[in-house]
């Protein structure tokens, strides 16, 4: 451990001097004012001016791996590599006549010297590019001379020599490139962004304070700012193996694996700023920098588009601007529905191909030519302009389109709409923008049925940049001048002026989730004051500076933490739009309840006012999309009380509230950004726009929807108001378990008990159970003991004595009558509960004949556990069996709900007879189908009739999520293979049961958009005949003889016809246009085409030559199979390719031809048949025989709704 490490946290003495960087003699060890030597030139290819070093002079440039010379250096430290290195005698300081050895190293951008060859931070560093000359002087020694400072080195002979030639060679590289790099800095002088932080900080081991930079990915340390302006420093450190600490009130780490860098700032306040700075840059040393180097590559690119500061690492991926990190911030205020934010660097998955290609096409300065048409220069903003100053032009320019230059059809939408039409059919980006923002609408309708969007007629002309730009523009809104920023319209004129003051314990600002409990010494008192729409903090009542303020307009969430949660006894968090998290805390929970209040009265809007109301754990504004539609989010106010989420329109209206224990769905889809919550009756998506405050809320909502605590009450319920775990269990009892021999009196495995009852008390919602991998006995066991755990238990403390009371009366009817009145004293829970359990018991005594467990063995078995006594006392089962013998009166289930019953006890012992007859006929099976991805939350149970085709279990999987099939929405249902890395669509036409019965433990069916299919429809209507050749790559997997092609992929000839796919060894003229007479040789390989499966995909392992390939799986008569792989050149090769398969094994018909708006009329599948929920089964097909009894007419039918 460091030393530093065991230091105590609070109070470590800053003046401790540990092994400086440089020694203190060399603080003055160069002539500051030297003149150059031997009327050497000056350095004067860099602007003096304050900035970080120019591109060309940061260390880094080069990711190539270090010499051998780089000994001690982890590879991990993205250093550029060392071009010469070796140990020479530096020039004494200042009049000294001793010269001090040291190791100097040599790289394209900086000559740097330390102490030692194993050292990684230097003692001083001198940028190539500001040597202006190198030469000898005298005996052994050389001089570097530089703009105002000389070095001198001495060295061997020969290797003065060489260090002379190499240190000549680079420094006139650099300048042949100096006259470049002179008209860059000229052009953008105005825009060049300052550093991300810098200024003097104390350094241990250091007199004097050091002039600290943070620029990109690396901290620079230099002796003063006049250092800092030649470019001269001391080191600078990777931050890709940094990592920051805080200490104490003014001081923090910066730590690395050679070293622990310990500043202290001057305040609170600063040290923060540098915190955060030092974090940034980390966060950005360790993204990924490809992206944005080829959009770089556009040279309007490498400059923000709406401040002009350099290499900006952000992007509008709608209005296709690269601009900086601040003006991202402000970017972000406007809403997704006018600019949609991503990092070049850290959001690789949204950078797909073609849009790198749009931003390389279309620019800064096409963007700019529109937004930016008629902006006057006193209202253009600059790098150095504030928060304010940007938003305030940023809402001009993008949400008022103040400066934008008007489409001469502007007001006329007919034309506009017509106009955007014929745009996008050509490569006119510019006119598409134009038309876009000034009112045409990118769903208009074309008037062609074929191509009724202006998506689909880009798509028709291969216009694949006009694609990409309307895509993801689907929900821009259009400027308009009388629009405000939501911040003006919420708080222009209702807000009223809340005033509040006091003392408050404050934790330094965050910029990620707090992860861990803070202590009470991590908080600092403060006083601060709400007034005027801002909130101050101070360092005492008597300052009249604030350290810091929050403006309540930028204040989005509220978050009241539980007692005790930190070191405070109460404290509260807020959340603002720079995704910044501040911790307030007091030790009265009173004192701290008046501040939630002011401050929640302060930033929500009138509209939403009985929120404040509420005891909310969390309250804010949100963007959401409500109902089946996704095309215009709106801006809400939510609050989270309980396990209840409160949630109020823009335009004031308060919604229902969502019950979130009751959810049937929550999943967060997209990169992170979608949170989905459905329940019975809706479904609503709640959007990510800010990355911290929604993290909190997506952890809040999930917390809030699980169970919370052991009663009945806080677990995870269904609409009839039955704890979900409960109901799973009775429900795959009821279909796996109820003729199982000895059922709740034989023990399941301990092991396995506990661990089901864990996963299903954590989250219910995401359990399956499933036969084969769970025991029927482990899930009776489950439910017993989770009956036995349950606090207060099922019939509640107050009422059991009663329940056990009423067994003592003889009269029948009278303790029949006493019980309905007990159970109506049950709270709804413990009653629902209660009704569901004996129900369930009810069918189980039902087959006593098979089960072995009548009325009153399962009274002995459930007595003690649902009193949970010690089985001692006989009344607790006399409750139980009085319960299931008189369940008819006393749960007052009337004659159609008594038929259902007695007509689903038929059924299950219809399908018991058939089971142990061996009689089974083709019957219905259940399998879990995904929709777009193999996801739990896309799981989808299926009930499958032998007749039932892909498309109409596509149908029926779109109808359960209520999707629209819109025309030129190719949805299929695939087979995925996961071990072969491939699927297969199946054809709408197909049978669905045969696949199943053929399905290995790895593959899955899932419906998703088929994208190739319209292509593929296009080139089958277009070519002539029905027969397909060419050269494709081949490779036979290897048979179990060990005969067939073992390696590597080889170029045959292939013959494509309705009836046989053909292999050729050798073409003899393969320059003909039509295809070689099948006669004029024979073929080395011929298959049925009847007899192929025909699969998308080819494993990497098998290194494929290019990403276009198939793979064929062939199955004789005698079921003898064989496998290979095919590789097409280009992805139109395999989309024909596989276009023809598929024409010529189903007749021509790849799609049909009308396909209906609704499905086909079948009986509505539900997801549970009576009160059985159907478990989802996989597997092959004696596996799925076992679980399920097949028989022919499906009496479960009859059951519907009990």
């Amino acid at each position: 451990m460091a030393k530093e490490d065991a230091e105590p946290r609070m109070g470590r003495p800053r003046s401790q001097r540990f092994n400086s960087l440089f020694s203190e003699d060399e603080f003055g060890e160069e002539h500051p004012n030297a003149p150059p030597a031997n009327g050497g030139s000056s350095w004067s290819d860099r602007d003096p001016s304050l900035h970080p070093p120019a591109p060309d002079a940061f260390p880094g440039s080069s990711s190539d791996t270090l010499s051998d010379s780089m000994e001690g250096t982890s590879a991990t430290a993205s250093l550029s590599p060392t071009i010469r290195a070796g140990w020479l005698d530096k020039n004494p300081p200042q009049g000294s006549y001793i010269y001090q050895k040291r190791w100097v190293k040599l790289d394209p951008d900086y000559l740097r010297y330390f102490d030692s060859e194993k050292d990684t931070y230097s003692k001083r560093f001198i940028p190539v590019s500001s040597i202006s000359r190198v030469s000898s002087i005298g005996d052994q020694k050389f001089e570097v001379v530089t703009n105002n400072r000389n070095f001198v080195f001495r060295a061997e002979n020969d290797d003065r020599n060489k260090w002379i030639w190499t240190l000549q060679q680079i420094a006139e590289e650099r300048k042949s490139k100096a006259p470049e790099r002179t008209l860059m800095s000229l052009a953008t002088d105005s825009a060049t962004e300052p550093a991300d932080k810098s200024g003097f900080l104390e350094l241990r081991g250091f007199k004097h304070k050091l002039f600290v930079v943070v620029a990109g990915d690396k901290v620079f340390l230099y002796k003063n700012a006049e250092d800092y302006r030649l470019g001269i420093g001391i080191t600078y450190i990777e931050m890709n193996v940094g990592n920051v600490k805080e200490v104490d009130r003014r001081g923090f780490d910066l730590t690395t694996p050679y070293r622990i860098f310990s500043f202290s700032a001057d305040s609170e306040q600063e040290k923060e700023e540098w915190v955060e700075a030092m974090q940034q840059s980390i966060t950005e040393a360790l993204s990924n920098s490809e992206v944005a180097e080829r959009i770089w590559a556009v040279e309007s690119n490498r400059f923000c588009a709406d401040c002009g500061s350099p290499k900006p690492d952000w992007a509008s991926i709608n209005l296709c601007v690269v601009i900086c990190k601040r003006c991202a911030g402000e970017h972000r205020g406007l809403g997704p529905g006018i600019t949609k934010v991503r990092s070049l660097k850290m959001d690789r998955k949204v950078w797909t191909e073609e849009l790198i290609e749009l931003f390389q096409k279309f620019g800064n300065v096409t963007a700019n030519q529109f937004w930016a048409a008629n902006v006057p220069p006193s209202e253009a903003i600059s790098p150095t302009s504030s928060s304010q100053e940007r938003r305030r032009f940023l809402i001009a320019k993008y949400r008022e389109g103040k400066y934008r230059l008007y489409h001469p059809l502007f007001g006329n939408q007919e034309e506009l709409d017509r106009a955007l039409c014929a745009a996008v059919t050509t490569s006119d980006l510019a006119e598409t923008q134009a038309l876009l923002f000034c009112g045409a609408s990118v769903t208009c309708d074309t008037g062609d049925p074929q191509c009724p969007t202006p998506l689909a007629l880009a798509e028709r002309s291969g216009q694949r940049l006009q694609m990409e730009f309307l895509l993801h523009n689907k929900t821009s809104e259009p400027p308009r001048l009388e629009m405000m920023c939501s911040e003006e319209k919420h708080y222009s004129v209702h807000l009223p002026s809340i005033t509040h003051n006091g003392f408050l314990y404050k934790t330094p600002s965050m910029v990620k989730p707090i992860s861990e409990r803070k202590g009470p010494e991590e908080f600092s008192r403060r006083w601060c004051t709400l007034q005027d729409g801002v909130l101050s903090y101070y360092e005492n009542d008597r300052n009249t500076v604030p350290n810091g303020e929050i403006r309540v307009e930028e204040i989005v969430c509220l978050v009241n933490n539980p007692l005790h949660a930190h070191g405070i006894e109460s404290t509260f968090e807020v959340y603002t739009e720079a995704d910044r998290l501040y911790l307030f805390g007091l030790e009265s929970p009173d004192s701290a309840r008046e501040w939630l209040k002011s401050i929640a009265k302060s930033f929500v809007h009138p509209c939403a006012e009985e929120l404040v109301a509420l005891d909310f754990e969390r309250l804010g504004r949100l963007h959401y999309k409500g109902g089946l539609t996704l095309e215009r989010a709106q801006e809400g106010w939510f609050a989270l009380v309980g396990s209840t989420l409160h949630v109020c329109s823009e335009d004031g209206r308060r919604q229902e509230p969502l019950q979130l224990r009751k959810l049937q769905e929550l999943s967060i889809q997209g990169d992170h950004e979608v949170l989905v919550l459905v329940e019975r009756r809706r479904t609503l998506y709640i959007q990510g726009e800010r990355k911290l405050d929604f993290l909190g809320w997506v952890h809040a909502i999930q917390k809030a929807a699980g169970s919370s605590g052991d009663t009945l009450s806080e677990q995870q319920l269904t609409e009839s108001d039955v704890p979900l775990l409960v109901d799973r269990c009775i429900d795959y009892i009821t279909q796996c378990g109820l003729t199982s021999e000895g059922i709740y009196r034989k023990s399941g495995q301990n092991s396995k008990t506990t661990s089901l009852l864990e996963v299903l008390q954590r989250d219910a919602r995401r359990v399956c159970l499933k036969e084969g991998e769970h025991q029927v006995d482990d899930v009776a066991n489950t439910l017993k003991r989770f009956f036995r755990d349950l606090g207060d238990g099922l019939f509640t403390r107050r009422w059991a004595p009663d329940w056990l009371w009423a067994t003592a009366l003889e009269d029948e009817e009278a303790k029949v009558g006493e019980y309905r009145q007990l159970l109506a004293a049950l709270p709804p829970v413990n009653r629902a509960t209660l009704k569901a359990l004996i129900n369930h018991l009810f069918r189980v005594q039902c087959f006593s004949g098979e089960n072995q467990m009548n009325t009153h063995n399962l009274a002995i078995v459930f007595g003690p556990t649902l009193f949970q006594t010690d089985g001692k006392d006989y009344k607790a089962g006399r409750v139980v069996e009085d319960l299931i013998s008189h369940y008819v009166e006393i749960f007052n289930v009337n004659d159609q709900e008594m038929k259902k019953q007695q007509d689903e006890i038929t059924a299950i012992m219809k399908m018991r007879e058939a089971s142990s007859s061996g009689t089974q006929q083709a019957g219905d099976f259940i399998c879990t189908v995904y929709l777009e991805e193999k996801k739990t939350e896309t799981e989808q149970h299926v009930k499958i009739p032998a007749t039932m085709t892909a498309e109409e279990l596509t149908f029926e999987i779109l109808d359960r999520r209520k999707i629209v099939m819109k025309e030129k929405d190719y949805w299929s249902c695939f087979e995925v293979n996961e071990r072969e890395e491939a699927e297969r669509p199946l054809h709408y036409s197909e049978k669905v049961l045969p696949i199943l019965h053929c399905l290995g433990t790895e593959s899955y069916l899932v419906v998703k958009k088929q994208m190739s299919m319209e292509n593929m429809l296009i080139y089958l209507a277009s070519r002539v005949g029905d027969c397909k050749h060419g050269m494709m790559k081949f490779r036979e997997e290897r048979n179990l003889l060990g005969l067939g092609l073992s390696t590597g992929f080889h170029d045959r000839y292939f013959i494509l016809n309705h009836s046989w796919l053909r292999l050729y060894k050798e073409v003899r003229s393969l320059r003909q246009r039509s295809p070689p007479l099948e006669s004029s040789h024979k073929p080395e390989k011929e298959w049925p085409v009847r007899n192929l499966k025909v699969y998308l995909g080819v494993k990497k392992k098998l290194r494929p030559p290019t990403c276009w390939g198939f793979t064929v799986f062939y199955e004789n008569e005698k079921h003898e199979k064989q496998q290979w792989y095919l590789c097409c050149d280009t992805q139109a090769d395999l989309r024909e390719w596989f276009a023809t398969f598929l024409q010529v094994q189903n007749g021509g018909a790849l799609w049909p031809s009308e396909r209906p708006k609704m499905r086909v009329a079948r009986p509505q599948q539900d997801a549970r048949l009576g009160n059985i929920s159907l478990i989802p089964l996989r597997g092959n097909e004696s596996e799925m025989r076992n679980s399920v009894a097949a028989f022919a007419t499906d009496p479960l039918t009859l059951l519907r709704n009990v």
